[in-house]
Order: structure tokens, then sequence, then C-alpha cells
């Protein structure tokens, strides 16, 4: 599939993977990279959404820094790299190129108008902001990190958000994570899903923490989530 581009709200362009379901008319879906950039795990991510009906974009969101990252967690030099864009990520500006995206998709003749989002840890957490400040039909985050930095948003929420929590990632320290949880019970609109014996990207084949147990449970519960929500 072909990667387009996006026009962001400041009058730049950004890249963006496109996979196109095969019928004619579908939901829009925002799959949101981790820190590996968009790499043949999030391409893969979207074929696999569209081959199930939707719209599936992946956006660039490391462009400012370094366009078209493709990055994995199998070396310490990648494993580098990555971290070293995530110092310099910009969060508001990622959030405003998910909003034009966002706008981008409902405009297209062959989506029904809805558009949700799915995003992987650093994405997780762009898909809960996403969620707190747009009017995005629904929304996944597996996985996301640095939330208690943005409990403060959690009333801006107003449409459904799904959370899939690993009990042992090392990126939400114990006390975090009951501030979280503790927090999203208090929203209507959010469901948060523990998964005991999970650690970080658990449910990412390509990482090296995949567990296909949790994986299966998170994303069978992700798919009728968005079924429910997107499907019209």
């Amino acid at each position: 599939m072909p990667d387009i581009k996006i026009a962001s709200l400041e009058g730049s362009e950004f890249n963006a993977y496109l996979a196109m379901p095969t019928v004619r008319r579908g939901h829009g879906l925002i799959v949101i990279q981790e820190i590996f950039g968009v790499n043949a795990a999030m391409r893969k991510l979207c074929d696999d959404f569209a081959a199930q009906g939707a719209i599936a974009f992946c956006p660039d969101l490391f462009w400012r820094q370094q366009p078209n990252v493709q990055l994995t967690d199998r070396t310490p030099q990648e494993m580098k790299r990555a971290s070293e864009l995530l110092k310099g990520f910009d969060v508001e500006a990622a959030v405003r190129d998910l909003i034009s995206l966002l706008g981008h998709i409902r405009k297209m003749d062959e989506c029904n108008g809805k558009v949700g989002a799915v995003g992987y840890g650093l994405g997780g957490r762009l898909a809960y902001l996403l969620s707190a400040r747009s009017d995005v039909d629904a929304s996944v985050g597996y996985g996301a990190t640095k939330l208690e930095k943005y409990l403060d948003e959690i009333h801006d929420i107003r449409t459904p958000l799904l959370l899939h929590l690993g009990a042992l990632d090392p990126l939400t320290p114990a006390d975090k994570f009951d501030k979280i949880l503790r927090s999203a019970a208090r929203s209507p609109f959010i469901t948060a899903h523990i998964y005991e014996n999970a650690g970080h990207d658990f449910a990412l084949k390509d990482s090296q923490n995949y567990n296909e147990e949790a994986a299966k449970l998170a994303d069978s519960r992700t798919k009728e989530f968005l079924a429910e929500r997107l499907t019209i």
C-alpha cells in the first residue's frame, strides 16, 4: 500500500501509510505508532485492519525530527535511536497532526463518517490525548505510556476509550499504575483491562515482549469494541 501526503494544521505535509479495505465504504482508523516509527509492524497492523473493513492510516509522527523512521527493538543501535527520537518528540504537535488526519479521513468519499484510533506505547498515550482533545468516535490504547501526566484531561473524554495495560510493564510503576486505574474507573467513557502476565508492547508480534495469550484476548476486545462503535 502507498504512503500519501497529509496536510498539517501548520501548512506543511507529512506522510502516512494507507491501507484500503476491499469494501466500497468503511470506517476510518488511525493506527498510531510507537517509538519505532511507521515500521513493518505498524504497516502490517494497517493491512490487517483494512482486511477487517477499515480505511487504515498510520501517520509519520517523527517527521519534524526525521521523516520515514522504521526501527525495531532488536538492536542496541535501534533502541538508542528510538530513545533519542522520543526525547525530542513534540507531543502537542503530534496531537495536532492526528487531528488533521482525523479531518482528512472524514472527508474521504470512502469513509462512512466514523473514525477511530488505535495506538501502541507512545501511540497509546496519543490515542488517549486524541480522545480528550477531539471528537474521534472511539479510541484504543495498548500499553499507553505516561498517562499519569495527563489525568487532568480525563474529564474531557466524551467518546469511548479502551485501554489495554500490562501489569508487568516496567514503564508504568505500580504507584502510577494504580493512580491511572482509579482515575479511569471514575470515567463512564473509559474501559481498562489489565493483563497480569504481560509487559510493555505485549500485543505486537514483532516485539521481544510479545505475549500471544494476552495479545489475542486484547485484540479480540479491540475488534468487538471498534465494530460496535464504528460500523454503521
